[in-house]
């Protein structure tokens, strides 16, 4: 038999899980949408890939998306005691809007992948003159998700939601306009990103002839951009470098992830400008080491071969992200020992 106490008790209990579950709606709404990518697994003619195999690829992949929903998760760890539900029985018209909003993730995946939603994407990309028109339906997806996820946090959360998740919004947003920036202006068109491709990759000939390697620079005449020829035991390999491959997208998206923590910190702007400056050049050097490697993996199996497109279009980029995704923990972890320090100093001054 159960106790008077323990059916007080009970109620308590379930009405906290339903508390809970309530909250992780707006998270709920994307997990499911990405596993019924990978587990229904449909092909995807503009891509050339199926769902699954398209979690395989962090540049024109969906791979991001993975590091989205993580970024999601860690909101809500982080903020979690202060988000609060804005939603309630009385206002019906939040309600009905919210359970719209929630299930428009899902509708989005099913219309592109059963419905020739792609198929409309890519076509009028093709219409209006974009270079990779096949890989539109994947930028707009992501632009697509950011929209979404916005709406979701607006209605469940009111303005604070949008600040407390602007990070996860921001992220999303950005991959997809960077592969929108890639497929209007390809082959490194774009100068504003190109800039930086140059030097960087005069630091990778630099590291890449310290290793013993012999190096030529020079340019692509086709496309303008900077090029490298190497030289080494086992062969040689030459590529032109272009923005993605330098990992400018991986400068830009630290550079958000990283405002937007430093901005939570409580240390003062001196240390944040430090933190800010140290992480800014440790990306930069990992983006020098990508291109190093892709040379050395080129050298050894071939410019055209597997092992390079796998390093091209996820080992490479995974270089950069998992710094990234280690950075806000690495913040988290130097704010609780200032914290630990700064209530030390008060204790011992009282």
């Amino acid at each position: 038999m159960v106790s008077s106490a323990g059916m007080g008790v009970m109620p308590k209990f379930l009405l906290k899980i339903k508390d809970y579950a309530v909250k992780l709606l707006p998270l709920a709404a994307f997990v499911v949408p990405l596993a019924l990518l990978y587990l229904l697994n449909p092909g995807d003619t503009y891509l050339n890939l199926s769902g699954r195999e398209s979690f395989d690829f962090m540049w024109k992949g969906r791979t991001f998306e993975l590091f989205f929903i993580w970024l999601i998760a860690l909101e809500f760890i982080l903020s979690w005691e202060t988000i609060k539900p804005q939603i309630t029985r009385q206002d019906k018209a939040r309600l009905i809007a919210a359970g719209v909003a929630l299930l428009l993730p899902t509708v989005y995946v099913v219309l592109e992948s059963y419905f020739g939603l792609n198929s409309a994407v890519a076509g009028w990309a093709l219409q209006v003159g974009v270079a990779f028109a096949g890989s539109m339906p994947l930028a707009v997806e992501y632009l697509m998700f950011a929209v979404f996820f916005g709406v979701l946090v607006w209605l469940f959360f009111g303005k604070k939601g949008l600040a407390s998740f602007a990070l996860p919004t921001l992220f999303v947003a950005l991959v997809g306009a960077l592969y929108t920036v890639d497929n209007v202006f390809p082959y490194g068109t774009f100068t504003p990103f190109q800039l930086l491709v140059p030097t960087t990759a005069s630091l990778a000939a630099g590291v890449l002839g310290a290793m013993g390697y012999v190096v030529v620079p020079g340019t692509d005449l086709a496309t303008s951009m900077p090029t490298l020829q190497v030289t080494g035991a086992l062969g040689t390999a030459k590529f032109a470098i272009a923005w993605p491959c330098a990992g400018i997208e991986s400068l830009l998206i630290f550079t958000a992830v990283a405002l937007l923590f430093l901005k939570r910190m409580r240390i003062d702007w001196k240390a944040k400008v430090g933190f800010f400056a140290f992480g800014a050049a440790v990306t930069y050097l990992i983006n020098v080491l990508r291109i190093v490697t892709i040379f050395t993996v080129g050298m050894q199996f071939g410019e055209n071969s597997h092992e390079v497109q796998m390093f091209h279009f996820y080992y490479g980029p995974l270089y950069a992200m998992t710094w990234i995704v280690a950075y806000p923990l690495l913040l988290l972890g130097v704010q609780a020992l200032w914290l630990k320090r700064n209530n030390r100093i008060r204790i011992r001054q009282s």
